[in-house]
């Protein structure tokens, strides 16, 4: 049985909670080249701008997202989802801001900046939709460029 559909502001706070307490994401990049996409779980940390992600540099997430600039983030489950696409920016893991980097580590479980070669890809989302089921499809968009939408 398919719920009443939720009211844009009620999806807003949905998901905003979602960025704020989910540890995982999908990633979703592909090479400048136009070569195939690469999907990826990995853990974020969500700082009411942005969403920080980290992976080995020379990961295919980690070479697409810093080649590109570009990314998509799936949250949650396929009929409760949150999509984020947006602009990356990267930063080597000796260089964060230390307290950047011990939020990051005590929200994902593991501290990316005890590893070589890790970097952080801080993603500023310009596009957001969230969905359950059709009926809430014709209002998913929940920012666009940048901006979200009341």
């Amino acid at each position: 049985m398919t719920e009443p559909a939720r009211t844009r502001e009620q999806r807003l706070a949905d998901a905003r909670y979602r960025l704020e307490h989910d540890v995982d994401v999908w990633v979703a990049s592909a090479g400048p080249d136009g070569g195939a996409p690469y999907l990826t779980p990995l853990s974020f940390l969500w700082d009411g701008e942005a969403v920080l992600l980290s992976t080995p540099a020379t990961s295919p997430t980690g070479r697409n997202l810093a080649a590109t600039g570009t990314v998509r983030l799936g949250f949650g489950l396929t009929r409760d989802v949150v999509l984020v696409e947006g602009d990356v920016t990267w930063v080597e893991a000796e260089d964060i801001d230390p307290a950047v980097g011990d939020a990051f580590a005590a929200k994902s479980g593991f501290d990316p900046r005890d590893d070589t070669g890790y970097r952080y890809f801080r993603v500023a989302p310009t596009r957001v939709t969230a969905w359950r089921e059709v009926n809430e499809l014709r209002d998913r968009v929940l920012m666009r460029d940048g901006a979200w939408l009341t």
